[in-house]
């Protein structure tokens, strides 16, 4: 296999597409990846590392070669490639099993721990992976946010496009856990982390920290390191539920993913509230069937009622169905899809049987020292129902 980014087994193309095949980092693989380049062809060795070919990308196009290009810019920048993989997959493995593993909830995302994780290995050049892994919840545990990390100083490009710079954009100011990509153009990889998500992260940083001490101490293992959350065992007294809801799988697959890109606002606008400290969405939504026999039964699945669930239809997370459209939607990048029509017909009679496809998404509430959730809040933050019909 050829270096990242770099084109295997090309063909003449049209318009000088270029197909990005099998781009690894820490063994996973990312999917097929095109971009329109203003080149009149593309040669056999072109590689992506020079700016120059961003010229005349549109944003989609840019931010699709840009990922490729924060790839390989990270490899290149860690003293030893194998240490880096081996102490990133430790860290997704326990960013997952924490449940703080999501961009668009907004907790860190692949790239995004690659870069905490590389980072630590260029202030540890000859560490061991274990090691490595020690430092990282030191370092990232104490770190002085809103200082951002970096990997190497931002770069001056040759395009009028916007780079992450606080001084000149005030939005920029507000981003809680800036963790800067080192290609041109840099952005923040974290801009959608919250004041309860970086609560949350700050809280597992801590938890790492302090069991990686005990593991070198020899008071513990690696395993207790990575012990599951209990995020629905004994994390929280209220949740709040978010359905969304169709009566088509088609129009559910996009209309579940519009309805996650919002949670992140949803919680935002929790943490305003005066009584409520830490609102934390987790990390999947749960895609369930239901079977109903009239329109009640149907009502009631909308409203989260588990009693018409199939019971042949295993319940999936979100991340493990890994739908395409549904994670366009999620991500913002359903301007052009079509919402296809999301009635599935009146029930005729009440033995027929109409399937509901619902997707639920929850947050789990603290409330603030001293201060009583409202009664109104109790009622309505039980369920909160979002459908499309």
């Amino acid at each position: 296999m050829a270096p990242p980014g770099v084109i295997q087994e090309l063909t003449p193309v049209p318009d000088a597409f270029v197909p990005i095949i099998k781009l690894e980092l820490s063994g996973i693989s990312i999917d097929l990846i095109f971009a329109r380049l203003e080149l009149p062809s593309v040669p056999p060795n072109l590689t992506l590392k020079d700016t120059s070919i961003l010229r005349g990308l549109e944003e989609r196009d840019l931010r699709s070669l840009n990922g490729t290009r924060v790839t390989d810019e990270i490899l290149e920048l860690v003293p030893q490639q194998k240490t880096f993989r081996t102490a990133l997959r430790a860290i997704k493995l326990w960013a997952q099993r924490r449940a703080i593993y999501a961009n668009i909830m907004g907790f860190p995302g692949g790239v995004a721990w690659a870069m905490l994780v590389a980072r630590v290995c260029q202030l540890y050049p000859h560490a061991t992976g274990s090691v490595i892994i020690a430092k990282f919840f030191f370092i990232i545990s104490t770190w002085s946010w809103p200082q951002p990390i970096l990997l190497k100083n931002i770069e001056d490009g040759p395009l009028h496009v916007r780079v992450w710079n606080p001084s000149l954009y005030t939005g920029d100011k507000f981003h809680l856990m800036p963790i800067i990509t080192p290609a041109y153009p840099s952005m923040c990889a974290t801009h959608n982390i919250t004041m309860s998500t970086k609560t949350i992260i700050l809280r597992e940083l801590k938890r790492g920290r302090e069991i990686t001490d005990k593991i070198f101490m020899g008071q513990l293992q690696w395993k207790d390191l990575f012990t599951k959350h209990t995020f629905f065992s004994d994390g929280y007294k209220y949740y709040l539920s978010v359905i969304a809801s169709s009566r088509t799988q088609e129009a559910q697959h996009i209309w579940s993913g519009l309805v996650e890109s919002k949670v992140r606002t949803l919680v935002a606008s929790l943490e305003t509230q005066d009584s409520i400290a830490v609102a934390r969405p987790f990390n999947k939504g749960f895609e369930r069937v239901h079977h109903c026999r009239d329109e009640d039964e149907i009502d009631a699945a909308l409203n989260g009622d588990l009693k018409y669930q199939a019971t042949d239809v295993k319940t999936e997370t979100t991340d493990a169905v890994k739908d395409p459209k549904h994670a366009a939607a999620a991500q913002g990048d359903a301007d052009g899809m079509a919402m296809p029509n999301g009635d599935g017909g009146p029930i005729t009679n009440g033995n027929d049987k109409h399937t509901i496809y619902t997707t639920t998404y929850y947050v789990g509430l603290e409330i603030a020292q001293g201060k009583f959730l409202k009664k109104r809040y109790r009622q309505t933050l039980t369920m909160n129902r979002c459908k499309k019909t």
